[in-house]
């Protein structure tokens, strides 16, 4: 039966997705590509306007170095994460040291800035990705210059040693962790994660008990799901992980090259989210969060752009700035009288989504092989 139509496969031997689609290490081309990287220099170094924990408005550097990457991409990867397309497996103390004078020297030491965000694609307080000594100097001397700290990490590294001895060094520092989605089948078939909800639980423990604050990601429509589904789901998860968060910041699907979701993307299986979701996201869930402390922050990265969450074009922009504005007011009123004629398009797909046996999407930009489309579950 199997051999007569096809639908299951022809037998052969199962492969992994990630050896599949994942840009393998030990390619020639990731080779040369990580090592074209001058190791010396940071990834990329800007100032923006950002938030203290207090509420007031400052200036925030945020310093991208080139690490050896993250500890689970080595191993397996999230399906969405490109972040490995930026680092270096020779990377040494020495260089990460220079790297972190450079992003100094850019900023004139951080002039006119409250905060620093300082990114690893990875996991900042993982031993195996990041020298103990070049750790604890970065901690030590954005604490001594007082500069608000913000960090990320993977759930499972939270433990509660580390979380101590990162406390010691920069009090009340700000860790900020991938949780992607709060449900974890999502976790594990859709994202890849490599961790669980309750990983995540006891890492949010572990950290108020360090007196560290709390910063959620969230993903808005990770691979292998329909737009419809990502705005059921997601306006769930934001309601129910702001309580345990100081900060929640969704970020919709934008798609990073050499990953799973670029391939699916390429061959127009995947379309990134509707920027009309994200405004029935907000206000969905607005009234149950304003209650919360929890700062609500929703960035549409490439926002308008085909590899980020966009309309039909005409409206993006003003879309965009509509949710860009909200992170900042909180006040809902900044969507009053937004519209376009793609907004009927965009509610029929969300309507299909939930209410047609299409797990992956209905939508006009879900194609693909018929018989692909026919084996998916």
């Amino acid at each position: 039966m199997t051999d007569a139509c096809g639908i299951l496969g022809d037998g052969s031997k199962a492969v992994k997705i990630h050896n599949l689609i994942k840009a393998p290490e030990n390619t020639a081309e990731s080779i040369l590509r990580r090592e074209s990287w001058d190791a010396s220099k940071p990834a990329t170094v800007y100032i923006t306007p950002e938030r203290m924990p207090d509420g007031s408005p400052c200036k925030a550097a945020t310093v991208i170095l080139r690490t050896r990457g993250c500890a689970w991409w080595w191993k397996s990867g999230c399906t969405f994460c490109g972040y490995f397309n930026d680092v270096r497996d020779d990377v040494t103390v020495e260089d990460l040291f220079q790297q972190w004078d450079e992003a100094k020297r850019k900023t004139n030491n951080f002039e006119g800035c409250s905060m620093v965000k300082v990114y690893t694609s990875g996991t900042f307080f993982e031993d195996s990705e990041n020298p103990v000594e070049w750790q604890e100097h970065v901690l030590r001397e954005t604490y001594s210059l007082g500069l608000h700290l913000v960090v990320e990490a993977q759930a499972h590294l939270c433990k509660p040693e580390k979380m101590a001895w990162l406390a010691e060094r920069h009090p009340g520092a700000t860790i900020a962790i991938g949780l992607e989605a709060y449900d974890d089948s999502v976790l594990r078939f859709h994202v890849n994660k490599g961790f669980t909800t309750k990983t995540w639980r006891k890492a949010v423990t572990n950290l108020r008990s360090n007196g560290l604050r709390v910063k959620t990601y969230l993903i808005f429509k990770p691979p292998f799901m329909s737009e419809g589904d990502a705005l059921e789901h997601t306006s769930k998860w934001l309601v129910d992980v702001a309580p345990l968060s100081d900060e929640v910041s969704v970020n919709p699907m934008n798609i990073q090259n050499r990953t799973v979701v670029d391939r699916l993307f390429r061959n127009r299986e995947y379309r990134p989210p509707w920027l009309w979701s994200l405004v029935e996201m907000i206000q969905r869930t607005h009234e149950s969060t304003s209650g919360n402390n929890a700062r609500i922050i929703v960035h549409p990265t490439a926002g308008g752009k085909i590899r980020g969450s966009h309309n039909c074009g005409l409206c993006d922009e003003q879309v965009v700035a509509s949710i860009e504005r909200y992170s900042v007011s909180k006040d809902i009123s900044e969507f009053r009288g937004l519209d376009c004629d793609c907004k009927a398009i965009w509610k029929t797909e969300i309507e299909s989504d939930i209410n047609l046996p299409t797990p992956l999407g209905s939508g006009r930009n879900r194609r693909g092989l018929e018989l692909d489309l026919m084996r998916a579950p």
